[in-house]
């Protein structure tokens, strides 16, 4: 097996009268990308603050690196970390944005400097190197945002909902910047709604809803559990009335559609398809949201 970047067992968090998080475990390899899935509110920034030392867990214990949260001056020199919204200074260009992280982390003027230079050119930002960031676009933001979390090398990097907002384009980059992270060893651990998103990046998959984990696995193993195929009914205007799981066999679906013959409209339209990851995540919330509510 291999090491693991991330070890946690059994956090909990409470705010108030509200249980945040209620038992977390994670196993986290080293040099993988890591995706938590979930809904707003499920608790996905809570459990990477308490990872990345922002916010202390009522319970539970979590290694990173191997070195315990009490060890707190180890895991923030392995980690880094970009935060949902793009933390850098509009006033300044992007080349100061770097320069000045690099002086703040320790490095002489002439390491921050020649330390810019290579992430202006490896995040392709070169060309506006010397442009003031109020002037940037929301994917070159971001962009610039990693590259300072990243002015000194770190292994493990936390990125929390790091392409919310951007567009299709934007997006895909990023997704390439972060593949080649994990080429160079880094592990990734990243928090998103989008289902693609993990489906496209993550070596695992978590869903969090209500506070727990309530799957863990790969894309395709978490897909496997809906079934071999997914029935999907649509009405006379295209529009989605539900789907439904089965295991592709003719005797299962005959059995689901008579079952199914006096609720739907007579014009509705069948389709049958692979699972997708969305159809997990909807199955699985509602699976969670059945359990709070008995």
């Amino acid at each position: 097996m291999s090491n693991l970047a991330i070890e946690a067992k059994n956090v909990r968090k409470r705010f108030g009268a509200h249980d945040v998080l209620q038992g977390v475990d994670l196993a986290v390899p080293e040099g993988s990308i890591y995706a938590l899935l979930g809904p707003n509110g499920a608790g996905k920034t809570t459990l990477i603050h308490i990872l990345s030392t922002l916010v202390e867990p009522d319970e539970g214990m979590v290694r990173i690196c191997g070195h315990e949260l009490a060890a707190a001056s180890m895991v923030k020199r392995s980690i880094s970390l970009t935060g949902q919204f793009a933390a850098v200074d509009e006033v300044l260009t992007a080349r100061e944005n770097l320069t000045m992280a690099g002086r703040l982390c320790g490095l002489t003027r002439a390491e921050a400097r020649a330390r810019a230079e290579e992430l202006l050119a490896r995040f392709d930002l070169e060309s506006a190197a010397d442009k003031r960031v109020r002037t940037y676009s929301g994917g070159m933001r971001r962009r610039l945002d990693l590259a300072i979390s990243l002015v000194t090398p770190r292994p493990v990097l936390f990125l929390d909902e790091p392409t919310t907002g951007l567009d299709t384009m934007s997006r895909r980059t990023l997704w390439d910047l972060i593949r080649s992270l994990k080429r160079q060893g880094v592990t990734v651990f990243l928090t998103t709604q989008y289902l693609e998103e993990a489906d496209q990046l993550a070596d695992t998959i978590a869903v969090l809803d209500g506070g727990r984990i309530v799957a863990t696995g790969t894309a395709s193993e978490l897909k496997t559990r809906l079934g071999d195929e997914v029935l999907e009914l649509r009405d006379g205007r295209g529009s989605l009335i539900r789907t439904l799981s089965t295991d592709g066999s003719l005797q299962d679906i005959r059995q689901q559609l008579n079952e199914l013959a006096a609720s739907v409209p007579p014009d509705t339209r069948i389709a049958i398809r692979k699972p997708s990851l969305d159809d997990v995540f909807v199955a699985l919330t509602a699976q969670e949201k059945e359990r709070r509510s008995s």
